[in-house]
């Protein structure tokens, strides 16, 4: 009896090393590895009315010192209304509107494993302030045509990170944990049964 109590021992403690180091290898460096989760205004909004500040969310808190946000509207002018603010895992930027149409947020900041994290948020604010009037002194024949502006969202993905695979490593691991206790636990009762 001491021999199968001392394998069965043996089994869980080979089970629970093997599940102990799937769960940890895989997500310590998941955990380190840094990625935009959500913002507002989320990427490729149409906005009637301007928000008074962004907001970017990322999936650990981002460092200060290595965190850098910029915004920019229409003819690539400033639209940051002040320095970024940080709270946990969300960094808050004042937003200082201008003429409707496309405006960018790109975001770069350092993951503790020390990859650079970089990528944008694009939203299109439809209404803003009028665009200057031609002068009057102007005629109004040797006015270039306008080119078109940026009004219209890009058809690319705007939120291009530079690893997009990072923060689901912990899933895989988790399904593994899951899978593996599945497997202990029915050759457990297997062995019970074969016992009666």
């Amino acid at each position: 009896m001491g021999g199968r109590v001392a394998r069965t021992a043996r089994t869980w403690l080979v089970v629970l090393g093997v599940v102990a180091a799937i769960a940890l290898l895989p997500a310590a460096p998941a955990a380190a590895h840094n990625s935009l989760t959500g913002s507002d205004p989320r990427d490729g909004a149409r906005l009637a009315a301007a928000p008074e500040r962004i907001e970017l969310r990322f999936l650990a808190t981002p460092k200060e010192a290595t965190t850098e946000v910029t915004v920019t509207g229409p003819d690539n002018v400033a639209a940051a209304g002040g320095a970024p603010t940080f709270s946990g895992k969300r960094v808050t930027v004042p937003f200082r509107p201008g003429a409707a149409g496309l405006y960018i947020v790109t975001y770069r900041l350092a993951s503790d494993d020390g990859h650079p994290i970089k990528g944008e948020v694009r939203f299109t604010l439809t209404t803003g302030t009028p665009a200057e009037a031609p002068s009057a002194s102007a005629p109004p024949t040797s006015a270039a045509p306008a080119a078109p502006t940026s009004a219209a969202p890009s058809p690319t993905p705007a939120a291009a990170e530079a690893d997009d695979g990072g923060g689901t490593g912990w899933l895989w691991a988790a399904g593994a944990v899951v899978v593996l206790a599945a497997l202990g636990g029915g050759l457990l009762l297997r062995r019970r049964a074969a016992r009666r």
